[in-house]
């Protein structure tokens, strides 16, 4: 039997019983080394524990940065635009959070970062032409030949 000290904390206790409960046993990775590559870098353990959560961390980028990440993705993020004035509206505001990021003063002993405009007529006309090659392509109606059908009423159909 194991001894146990006179004070046990909570944590202490639910630790001790989860494992006389073995709820410890069998876990993945058990009796295998932690994976300690790249401890040079002072964040290794946020990037290993963003890789194995799946965690995006683009909400804790600094703003300019985000907004260049935005612009990589531009014109195929916009193809589920129906409407070419919604790209417009879509481009124009990006360029008006570009404008605003551009009058926050600069962080102290940090270079300025500074996100470009988007030319708002030619990325609706890359627009055009990634939506004309991802649309299938127009099926003329079939040619009908000979008479048509009277059309029957619907309650002679329920015979």
């Amino acid at each position: 039997m194991v001894e146990r000290p006179r004070y046990e904390s909570p944590v202490e206790r639910a630790i001790r019983e989860a494992q006389e409960r073995g709820e410890f046993d069998n876990l993945p990775g058990a009796g295998k080394p932690l994976r300690l590559t790249g401890t040079d870098d002072p964040m290794w353990w946020v990037r290993q524990l963003a890789e194995r959560e799946r965690i995006d961390f683009t909400g804790a980028l600094p703003p300019a940065v985000a907004l260049r990440k935005e612009a990589a993705t531009f014109p195929e993020s916009l193809l589920e635009l129906r409407t070419e004035e919604s790209v417009r509206t879509v481009l124009e505001d990006f360029n008006l959070r570009v404008r605003r990021d551009r009058l926050r003063p600069a962080e102290p002993r940090m270079p300025q970062l500074v996100a470009p405009t988007v030319d708002v007529d030619e990325m609706v006309e890359r627009w055009r032409v990634l939506r004309a090659a991802s649309q299938p392509p127009e099926v003329d109606p079939p040619v009908t030949t000979g008479e048509a059908r009277p059309r029957r009423r619907w309650w002679r159909r329920r015979h």
